[in-house]
């Protein structure tokens, strides 16, 4: 027996690293949620406002009203269930995402080495992992929204709010109104918006990092001549490229989805989603419609500020679980046991 090598009965590295391996995806996409959460959330709240609020209103404007009346907190307000919540949500998604691939490279399904297979793989993944982490999703988004619009809502109502109310009196307060379903207020622009959207943040994605020279198996190659970037940077450009581009093209479908749950939070008449767009590019008074350039500005109001959010919180994202998926590649191979006895 190996009378040098000693032991912690509270730790034993390979079956730590052991765990890590069966759980990357899990792993990865846990540690990096929750900087780029923390890091991307007063964005979001900025950008919940500006979808809510009246009138023009410029984004410095804006962040210095919520910060005068608010406080820092005031940014962070609602943080802790998307904290938490959305790094569950995105954990479940990426395992989806990543055993849908892991599916189709098992079945030499759309695996030819070109950017289309790459990209169609990385899209239906998508579409896949948004369509059912949706149903879990929607009623903490609800609450998310809740709780950033707090003080319109209660100006709709008619309601002076000195304090508002904290996350699990938002929730009783929406069960007591509605009842269980009225956590899942306007669902299905949720559920459409989640499955696409992430069904174009995967595609495109995919997309780039094939063009970005990543081979189909998954390791990076260097990248191309007419693009240089470090190998390292790459994570983060596609990340962030993915996540602004793609939520570019459903931002009108969140400005709605936002509008409607706040009316429903507000109990205000029920508009449909086709009304309340309408309402948003031709303006409330249907008899003095606005210019249609003015009304798609509406549509698209936040963008800017989810755009810096999306660069900031994507590209976090995709670098760090790129670094920690390095990091788990890279981990000590099991020892050999040196436990038995030698040989006499």
């Amino acid at each position: 027996m190996d009378v040098n090598r000693s032991s912690n009965p509270l730790y034993d590295s390979d079956t730590f690293n052991d765990i890590l391996r069966r759980n990357k995806a899990v792993v990865c996409a846990l540690s990096a949620s929750y900087i780029s959460t923390f890091a991307g959330y007063p964005l979001d709240s900025l950008k919940s406002r500006l979808q809510t609020t009246r009138g023009p209103i410029t984004i410095p404007k804006l962040a210095s009203l919520v910060y005068r009346e608010e406080g820092i907190t005031g940014f962070y307000r609602g943080l802790w269930i998307p904290l938490i919540t959305i790094s569950f949500v995105r954990a479940a998604s990426f395992t989806i995402y990543s055993r849908t691939k892991e599916i189709f490279r098992e079945n030499n399904i759309l695996q030819r080495n070109s950017i289309i297979d790459a990209s169609v793989t990385g899209g239906i993944s998508g579409a896949l992992s948004g369509a059912l982490i949706s149903f879990g999703s929607a009623p903490f988004e609800l609450v998310k929204v809740r709780r950033q619009l707090e003080y319109s809502i209660a100006a709709s109502k008619g309601i002076s709010l000195a304090k508002p109310p904290g996350t699990l009196a938002a929730v009783k307060e929406i069960y007591k109104g509605n009842g269980f379903a009225g956590l899942y207020t306007g669902f299905r622009l949720h559920f459409v918006r989640d499955t696409s959207g992430t069904a174009l943040y995967f595609l495109e994605y995919d997309g780039m990092r094939h063009i970005l020279g990543r081979k189909r198996s998954g390791e990076q190659g260097p990248t191309p001549s007419w693009l240089p970037i470090h190998q390292s940077l790459v994570p983060f450009v596609c990340g962030s490229l993915a996540g602004v581009t793609s939520w570019a093209l459903i931002y009108p479908l969140d400005v709605v989805k936002t509008k409607v749950q706040q009316r429903a939070l507000a109990g205000e008449r029920y508009r449909s989603p086709l009304e309340t767009l309408h309402r948003l590019i031709r303006g409330p008074d249907p008899a003095n419609p606005k210019p249609l350039i003015a009304g798609i500005g509406r549509i698209y109001r936040g963008l800017g500020v989810s755009a810096i959010r999306s660069i900031t919180t994507h590209g976090l994202l995709w670098t760090l679980f790129d670094m920690t998926a390095h990091y788990i590649d890279n981990l000590p191979p099991p020892s050999r046991s040196n436990d038995d006895d030698d040989d006499s």
